[in-house]
């Protein structure tokens, strides 16, 4: 039994497979990634950094965006593949060092059909996943499938991180049509496939040729037909203002006849409405009738891409300086888990430089306005003693 454990085992880590990987770990990195040169874009580079703050300068280095309020399109292809059977993981680093405030921060998987000197926004793609900022109002993760020619959002609302430190987000899709989304190696949304994404129609639908009784009671309440309004009840909503009199310089020729103002009135009651009994031929809300939506059919395969052949970073931002590393593609949850799992050492460092950054500089600007202030001190000073050391004018006696 521990043998056929031991052999099991062994068989799951060979069948694991490592489809793509990207560090970025060396300066040549542009010459495995190819610019897209789509006609009518305005395209912004990316440079290899480990940007401003980081916790190790070597390990941290990734792409990042250079340019202000530009497109991004770059992409690099590897051999296809296709997840079928098994799951796939796609995962990745994004650090917004800028404090991004409007701007993508996502990666799009392509089959072997894209033109990567042609990619741009409206290149067909198999799968879109990753963080998409914009203002308070936009700060989601993006996850979104190709099918049958249409690009299906999912339909519940993911949060992304808005901060300015390295995050890695890993999208997982299992056989079994359900999907998880992971920040920082923590689960923060999963579901399946199907309820979760409009892929497929409704498994039921209303039934077109039931329709509400025309006796149903569906009011709770009815008006007491014993109730009546009294006699008193109609009275204005404001009368002349008692203690109004007319102006003295009133002159009813040029002015017309006075009327006084109006006020509320104290004895007015608003519109009568006669009191509420039970309804006693109250039935409940009406149900529509379902019946099978004749249009839907099951699809055990809505996880499935046929064919993967390559990543790319198509995105626009207004305030670049975002980095994007560690990308990685596979079918092996155990490592994509302990690669991201790293993010929290790459995070204290990255915190605790930054934190000393921010402390000199604000003992620089501290430095900067004590400077003024005693510089303006020292030519107030000057100024007084100017006006001390002036001498008096001499007075002459009159000739």
């Amino acid at each position: 039994m521990k043998a056929s454990l031991a052999i099991l085992a062994l068989l799951t880590v060979v069948s694991a497979e490592l489809f793509f990987e990207e560090n970025f770990s060396s300066s040549d990195w542009e010459g495995n990634w190819i610019y897209s040169e789509h006609p009518g874009k305005e395209f912004g580079k990316f440079v290899l950094t480990s940007g401003k703050f980081y916790n190790d300068q070597e390990k941290d280095k990734g792409i990042q965006t250079s340019q202000d309020a530009r497109f991004y399109a770059v992409s690099r292809k590897f051999s296809p593949f296709s997840n079928k059977d098994k799951p796939l993981v796609i995962q990745f680093s994004v650090k917004h060092e800028q404090n991004i405030d409007c701007g993508g921060g996502y990666v799009k998987l392509f089959d072997c059909n894209l033109d990567q000197k042609d990619m741009h926004g409206e290149s067909p793609y198999e799968i879109m996943f990753g963080p998409d900022i914009c203002g308070p109002g936009t700060k989601k993760v993006h996850v979104i499938f190709s099918y049958k020619g249409k690009n299906i959002l999912v339909n519940k609302d993911i949060r992304c991180k808005d901060d300015v430190y390295t995050h890695i987000y890993t999208l997982i899709v299992k056989p079994d049509n359900t999907y998880e989304v992971l920040i920082d190696n923590e689960k923060v949304e999963s579901g399946s496939l199907e309820d979760d994404f409009d892929f497929l129609p409704p498994k039921k639908i209303k039934d077109p040729s039931a329709k509400k009784p025309d006796d149903w009671e569906d009011n709770p309440t009815i008006d007491d037909p014993s109730d009546s309004k009294p006699e008193d009840w109609d009275k204005p909503a404001t009368i002349p203002d008692p203690e109004a009199t007319q102006p003295e310089d009133w002159d009813t020729e040029m002015d017309g006849e006075w009327e006084p103002p109006q006020i509320d009135n104290p004895e007015y009651k608003g519109e009568w409405k006669p009191k509420q009994i039970d309804n006693p031929k109250y039935k409940g809300p009406w149900v529509h009738p379902e019946i099978d939506n004749p249009e839907y059919s099951p699809d055990a395969n809505l996880y499935l891409r046929k064919e993967l052949c390559a990543i790319g970073l198509d995105l626009w931002q207004v305030k670049s300086g975002t980095i994007f590393d560690d990308i990685l593609i596979t079918d092996d949850l155990s490592l994509a888990s302990t690669k991201a799992a790293a993010v929290k050492e790459t995070q204290a460092g990255e915190k605790k430089m930054k934190e000393a950054q921010d402390a000199d500089e604000k003992a620089a600007a501290e430095e900067a306005t004590a400077d003024a202030v005693k510089s303006v001190d020292d030519d107030d000073d000057d100024d007084e003693d100017e006006e001390e050391s002036t001498p008096e004018p001499e007075e002459h006696d009159e000739l």
